[in-house]
């Protein structure tokens, strides 16, 4: 119908919220959305690593080259990475990728000089930008050996004699060019399960049969009530979809005694953060990012336009 308009409204609703950790509700869309989102916070939101690494002594057991990975891999603090630019675009270094705007200089001096083993770790790099430092996992874990005592992330170990000694260039990048850029250890998402018990069948079952039944779930998602001795849902999100407790009710000759639906405009998303940025950030950043790429589509007239500002994302949003 001319002038109908399709425009849906997702809603989210955090449940719970960490610095490294978050649980909200995607409400009111589908699941390209919700997937597009997912997409996003892994492999689109910035973030700042150590990208070039230049070694002045290293009379340790490891390589250069393996050094220099573990340093790409060390997540840092990158709540200004959105603000920041692309090494590839910075017109005041020309692109070389080591000014102010789009750099952070790290330097690590470390050298044994004792019969005990000497720990080098990210607590040892030394930032230029103090905005920008290595994350800090002491408070993280207090049961953990390697953070109750605030030591960082190990790098290498040095016995007596052994010295390293190193500058490192920190840059903006996207999870999708390297791992190493992705703000998110993980991001997952799951329909929200709708479960009706059919309380008529239900109720023509034994006890010891209704408790077989609840065990035939892997998870415990149903449960009993001591005083009723009706079986009720207690976790309907520990559902993993595996059809297990519906194969039991057709065995015993129930089938219909229960219904699980997945509610198709609705999602349960679990996010856990590196640590370069907190988990509520990382979700408000996709946004954006995810905001600019629809804009892509509004462009999608002018292919002129379009292809100018988004490249390739341009011709890809027309089909092209």
């Amino acid at each position: 119908m001319e002038g109908a308009s399709y425009a849906r409204m997702p809603r989210v609703k955090i449940r719970e919220l960490k610095d490294d950790y978050m649980k909200f509700e995607l409400r009111d869309t589908d699941a390209s959305v919700a997937n597009a989102l997912r997409r996003v916070m892994i492999s689109e939101v910035p973030t700042i690593a150590i990208d070039l690494v230049e070694i002045e002594v290293n009379s340790s057991v490891l390589n250069d080259e393996f050094i220099a990975h573990r340093l790409g891999l060390i997540p840092l603090t990158s709540e200004r990475a959105m603000g920041m630019r692309f090494s590839r675009d910075c017109d005041a270094c020309d692109g070389d990728g080591q000014c102010e705007y789009c750099s952070v200089e790290f330097h690590l001096r470390v050298k044994c000089i004792t019969d005990q083993t000497l720990d080098v770790t990210s607590k040892d790099l030394y930032s230029s930008d103090h905005t920008v430092v290595p994350v800090d996992f002491s408070g993280s874990d207090p049961s953990s050996v390697e953070s109750s005592d605030g030591r960082g992330i190990i790098i290498v170990k040095l016995r007596k004699g052994q010295e390293l000694r190193l500058r490192a260039i920190a840059r903006k990048g996207i999870g999708k060019d390297h791992a190493k850029w992705s703000p998110a250890a993980t991001v997952t998402f799951m329909y929200e399960p709708e479960i009706h018990i059919n309380e008529d069948l239900m109720e023509s079952l034994t006890l010891d049969e209704k408790k077989e039944w609840i065990d035939s779930s892997p998870t415990r998602v149903f449960d009993i009530d001591p005083v009723t001795q009706q079986v009720m849902v207690v976790d309907p999100e520990a559902y993993s979809y595996d059809d297990e407790v519906i194969k039991k009710a057709e065995a015993m000759g129930k089938p219909g005694l229960v219904e699980i639906n997945a509610k198709q405009d609705s999602f349960i998303f679990t996010v856990e953060s590196t640590g370069a940025v907190k988990a509520s950030q990382l979700l408000q950043n996709a946004i954006e990012i995810l905001k600019q790429k629809l804009d892509a589509v509004r462009l999608s007239e002018d292919t002129v336009e379009a292809d100018d500002q988004f490249g390739e994302l341009g011709a890809h949003m027309r089909g092209g």
